[in-house]
């Protein structure tokens, strides 16, 4: 197939912080004193702070969430700080678009400045210069709003794009915003509901689709 650009989601897609914001998470949660789950952490990812707070409220009461956020994100810091891993084949994947000028945008969760830091970190930003944050947008993902955005920057209707997803709210806020999805699953398992094609990597994933000429990976 042939696709006008390709939006990538951030964490957990192109980016292996997944497991370093639940190490991180857990470390913040113990500073308050409050217990958490594997099943609680899990229902936080690709979620934007709004519906995070709502999860957590749901789940505590009523908390000082404004203090456990200040001691999460210090301590997401402190271990993002050095060190971000790419996740497998996202050097090749970019560099395989950017020498063919496909146009191509990061549609994430983050805030500005956290998906400042990340890709400072990470170097994404010499493949990608079109980012669409939380701050830039009205409805966070599993609303369709931020892909569509990420389209409109990049002047091409949602329907032509691939995009790249790793969670289910994701791949439904791209699902539903008319693209064809690749869904790479990072720590929980895909549904398919929301995914033309759900693979074990983002090569697997873009040969699937028709994106690269041949399997790029064993």
């Amino acid at each position: 197939m042939t696709f006008a650009a390709v939006i990538f989601d951030l964490d957990g897609t192109l980016i292996d912080t997944e497991t370093l914001s639940m190490n991180s998470s857990r470390i913040a949660f113990e500073a308050h004193g409050l217990p958490v789950t594997d099943k609680l952490l899990h229902s936080l990812i690709g979620k934007d702070k709004v519906a995070g707070t709502s999860i957590l409220r749901a789940e505590y009461g009523d908390i000082d969430l404004p203090a456990l956020f200040a001691t999460w994100v210090e301590v997401a810091r402190e271990h993002f700080e050095t060190e971000i891993p790419l996740k497998p084949g996202v050097e090749e994947l970019l560099t395989w678009l950017a020498e063919r000028d496909v146009p191509r945008a990061i549609c994430t969760s983050s805030s500005q400045a956290e998906a400042d830091q990340k890709l400072r970190i990470t170097g994404l930003g010499r493949w990608i210069k079109t980012v669409v944050t939380v701050d830039c947008i009205t409805n966070a993902k599993p609303h369709p709003e931020p892909y569509l955005e990420a389209a409109r920057r990049l002047r091409v209707s949602p329907e032509s794009c691939l995009a790249f997803e790793d969670s289910e709210t994701g791949a439904q806020a791209a699902f539903a915003a008319g693209m064809h999805v690749v869904q790479v699953p990072d720590i929980i398992p895909a549904s398919g509901k929301f995914a033309q094609i759900v693979a074990d990597s983002l090569l697997l994933g873009a040969h699937q689709a028709g994106l690269l000429p041949a399997p790029c990976e064993s």
